[in-house]
C-alpha cells in the first residue's frame, strides 16, 4: 500500500513529452496569427554618419541651386573683353554692295580685295557667349533717343559699322551733313524715331588742327571742351566717345593762359612732355564737361557715356611699303604692351574715376574695351584696298597702306555687338525704362 505501479509511473512521465510536440504545433499558428495582426515594432538602426552628411550636402546643394534659380541678378555679369576668335560659316549681316553707308576707303569688297576669310570669325569670350547682334533689338532700347559717335575717325568707322547693321531692318535717312569729308552727319530711323550722329573731334578739347597754311603741329587747349559736340549735349542721350591715334601728332599743349608742353616740337621753345598724360587731361577735362552740363540743364534723365578704348594699328614695316599689313587670320593670342597698353590703361582708369566720382544714376559710364579683341585682329585692315583695285596694272612696290581702320563689314562689327549688350545691361538695371 502506498507503492506506485512501477509500469504506471513510467507512463505517467511520458504523457507530457508525447503531448509536447502536439502544443507546439497548435501554438505555432496562433503565434503566426498574432505576428501578422500585430507586427513587432523594431528600433531604428543606428544612423550613418556618412550618409547623413551626403544627404545634408545634397540637400543645400540642392537649396543653393534653387537659391540661385531665383535670383538669377546675382550671377557675375558676362566679361566680354577677354576670349577669343572662333571661325563662323554665317558670315556678317551685310556686305559691301547692301549697306551704302560705307566709307569708300574701308569697302575692301567693293574695292576688290581677292581673300574673304576674314569676313568669318566672331568673338568667343572665355566663360559666356555673345549674341549676334539683332538690329530691331538695338531700335527699340533706343526708342526716340538719340546716339552720338564722338571722337576721331575710329568713332567714324564704329558708327558707319552700326549704320550697316541697322540698315538690314530700317533705312537711315541722312537728315544732316556739314564738314569737310562728311565730318558730321545726321541720320534718321522713321520706323522707331532713333537719331545717330557722328561728330568729328579728335581730341574731345578744343583744338586747332594743324594745315598746309598754318602751322604744322595741332594746337590742344586741355581745359575746355569741343564745343562742335558739347553744345548739343541736350540732345543727346548716348554718346560714344573713342580718340587716341590724334594724340601721336606732333603739337603743342595749352591749359588756361599757359602753355604746359608739347610732343614732337623742334625748334618751339617748350618742354617735351609726350602725350600720355595729355591724353589723361582731356579725357578728364570730357568727362567732367559731360556731367557738368547735363546737370546744368536740370533733366530728369541721365546720360549714359561709352569710352571705347584704344584700337590698335597693325603696320608692320613702312605704311606705304606693298604688305604692310599682310595677315589673313587672326592672331590665337596677344596681349596690349607698349603704347597699346598704356593708351588703353589711361582711358580704363579716367573711367573709373569718373564713375567713383559722379551719380551713377544721372551719369551712367562703361568702357567698350576692344584693344585686346581688335589687337588680334592684324587680317581686318583694308590695306592697299583703301583704294580701288590698286594691283589692276600690277603688283607695285610702293603703295599707300591702312592697317589702322577696318574693313566693312569686318571685326568692328563686333564692338557693336557688345556696345548692344552694354545697352541691354543698363536697361536691365532699371527695368521699365529705356536708356536715356
Amino acid at each position: 500500500m502506498g507503492s506506485t505501479n512501477p509500469l504506471f509511473k513510467g507512463q505517467s512521465l511520458s504523457f507530457p513529452k508525447k503531448l509536447f510536440p502536439f502544443a507546439l504545433y497548435a501554438l505555432l499558428p496562433l503565434a503566426l496569427l498574432r505576428l501578422y495582426l500585430y507586427p513587432l515594432r523594431l528600433p531604428p538602426p543606428p544612423p550613418d554618419s556618412h550618409l547623413l552628411q551626403s544627404t545634408i550636402t545634397s540637400s543645400s546643394h540642392s537649396s543653393s541651386s534653387e537659391s540661385e534659380e531665383e535670383k538669377p541678378n546675382e550671377t557675375p555679369p558676362c566679361d566680354y573683353f577677354n576670349g577669343k576668335w572662333i571661325r563662323d560659316t554665317r558670315g556678317p549681316l551685310y556686305n559691301g554692295t547692301t549697306c551704302g553707308t560705307i566709307k569708300e576707303g574701308q569697302n575692301c569688297i567693293r574695292h576688290g580685295r581677292p581673300d574673304t576669310s576674314y569676313l568669318y570669325w566672331r568673338w568667343k569670350p572665355a566663360h559666356c557667349n555673345l549674341p549676334r547682334f539683332e538690329p530691331i533689338s538695338f531700335l527699340q532700347l533706343l526708342n526716340h533717343k538719340h546716339v552720338a559717335f564722338v571722337g576721331d575717325s575710329m568713332a567714324r568707322n564704329q558708327l558707319e559699322s552700326l549704320l550697316c547693321m541697322l540698315s538690314t531692318v530700317s533705312t537711315p535717312n541722312l537728315v544732316y551733313r556739314n564738314g569737310e569729308d562728311n565730318k558730321f552727319r545726321k541720320w534718321h530711323f522713321a520706323s522707331h524715331n532713333v537719331t545717330i550722329s557722328v561728330y568729328w573731334s579728335p581730341f574731345l578739347v578744343k583744338g586747332v588742327e594743324k594745315s598746309s597754311t598754318g602751322p604744322d603741329h595741332n594746337k590742344l587747349y586741355l581745359d575746355l571742351v569741343d564745343e562742335t559736340w558739347a553744345k548739343d549735349l541736350n540732345q543727346i542721350d548716348l554718346i560714344v566717345l573713342s580718340i587716341g591715334h590724334w594724340f601721336l601728332h606732333p603739337a603743342v599743349y595749352h591749359e588756361g593762359d599757359s602753355v604746359l608742353g608739347c610732343h614732337y616740337c623742334p625748334g618751339l621753345n617748350h618742354t617735351e612732355i609726350g602725350f600720355y598724360e595729355v591724353l589723361r587731361k582731356a579725357l578728364r577735362t570730357t568727362l567732367k564737361g559731360i556731367v557738368e552740363r547735363r546737370s546744368l540743364d536740370n533733366r530728369d534723365d541721365g546720360i549714359k557715356v561709352t569710352v571705347t578704348t584704344f584700337s590698335p594699328a597693325h603696320f608692320e614695316g613702312e605704311w606705304d611699303k606693298f604688305g604692310a599689313c599682310p595677315k589673313t587670320e587672326p592672331l590665337l593670342e596677344k596681349e596690349p604692351e607698349g603704347m597699346d597698353y598704356d593708351m588703353r590703361k589711361i582711358e580704363v582708369e579716367e573711367v573709373e574715376a569718373a564713375r567713383a566720382n559722379y551719380n551713377a544714376r544721372k551719369f551712367g559710364l562703361e568702357v567698350l574695351d576692344v584693344t585686346k579683341l581688335a589687337l588680334m585682329r592684324p587680317d581686318g585692315h583694308p590695306g592697299a584696298y583703301m583704294y580701288p583695285f590698286p594691283f589692276a596694272d600690277g603688283v607695285k612696290e610702293r603703295v599707300q597702306n591702312d592697317c589702322v581702320h577696318w574693313c566693312l563689314p569686318g571685326p568692328i562689327d563686333t564692338w557693336n555687338e557688345i556696345f548692344l549688350q552694354m545697352i541691354r545691361n543698363w536697361n536691365n538695371d532699371h527695368p521699365g525704362e529705356v536708356i536715356g
